[in-house]
């Protein structure tokens, strides 16, 4: 599969759901959002049919999001469903592991390959306030254990920069690389419908961050573990993890996107940002081929996104990334 622009296309993230049990500031109003019946979110079976059309097209890598995926019942039906599927090659999963502990063995025995992990502060105090639901922090570092005793690995562990409530923890996230083969990844927020006044008072750019890192020891540029990501990653010199980086605001990285998105509700979108996106639940129940249809949809797969910091311009109408699957 490729785009107007030559970018091979060989990548899915899938919202198995658009709920949350949290309630992040920088991803979801704290009075939620209007759900989706049940009856418009895709089936298992539904989404292993995409899947298997798809990489009949050639992809070959699949990202399981939500909302928060681990919410939905018997996630590792699925997995096992996507596993079987001929060519795909790699199974992955992003979770805020508020639940994973309990699931962790079985996630990894059905294909689960790699976790991201959502973990924003390392103070239980800040990420009960950052995830607006209290006594967030032990269940997360419970699946973060759990995640480690399995074997995940790489863990990926996904930090969005708040200034004013995380920023004087970038070194404390950074110095967890020297003693851990964790990566963790500082992520630049993203402005939405929901975040508009935090995305344009407390936005801090990943440069300041490596900045800060670099000041506490030298990082040389290295390649950084297997993934599907835009991530760039530097290490301490015999670390046995990285930092990255995920520059969506101040360097965006469009021109190597390999990526679309199936929401929970069944429409495939080109872009995370922007209105475009293409029904393919009403035609797989109806019985129709959804080649073309996901053809067309890599053909108008945009450039670029246009996001502007504090903005809802080129957000496509997001009220929360939650609703796309981040």
């Amino acid at each position: 599969m490729k785009d107007q622009f030559g970018r091979r296309v060989e990548y899915l993230r899938i919202s198995v759901t658009d709920k949350c049990n949290l309630r992040c500031v920088y991803c979801m109003p704290m009075e939620g959002l209007a759900w989706l019946k049940r009856e418009d979110i895709l089936s298992y079976e539904e989404i292993a049919s995409v899947v298997r059309t798809m990489a009949g097209m050639g992809l070959k890598r699949v990202r399981l999001t939500g909302g928060e995926p681990l919410i939905r019942r018997d996630l590792p039906d699925l997995v096992r469903m996507i596993s079987a599927v001929p060519g795909i090659e790699d199974i992955s999963l992003s979770t805020n592991a508020v639940l994973l502990a309990d699931q962790a063995e079985d996630l990894k025995s059905a294909g689960i390959q790699r976790l991201n992990v959502s973990l924003d502060s390392l103070r239980p105090d800040r990420v009960d306030a950052i995830s607006r639901r209290p006594g967030s922090f032990p269940k997360i570092m419970e699946g973060l254990d759990a995640a480690d005793a399995v074997g995940f690995s790489p863990l990926k562990i996904n930090v969005v920069l708040i200034r004013g409530q995380n920023d004087d923890e970038i070194e404390d996230f950074a110095r967890i690389t020297r003693e851990r083969s964790w990566h963790i990844r500082f992520i630049e927020m993203m402005p939405t419908g929901a975040n508009l006044d935090l995305s344009a008072n407390s936005f801090i750019s990943c440069a300041e961050a490596l900045r800060r890192v670099r000041a506490m020891e030298s990082i040389e540029p290295v390649e950084g573990p297997f993934g599907n990501g835009p991530a760039t990653y530097y290490r301490f010199p015999g670390a046995p993890g990285t930092v990255g980086v995920i520059t969506p605001m101040s360097h965006n990285y469009c021109d190597r996107c390999n990526r679309m998105r199936l929401t929970a509700s069944g429409q495939l979108r080109p872009c995370l940002f922007g209105e475009l996106e293409t029904n393919l639940r009403d035609p797989l129940r109806a019985g129709e081929d959804l080649v073309p249809l996901i053809e067309e949809t890599l053909r108008v797969k945009p450039e670029r996104h246009y996001l502007i910091q504090g903005s809802a311009a080129g957000s496509g109408g997001l009220v929360a990334l939650s609703q796309t699957g981040g």
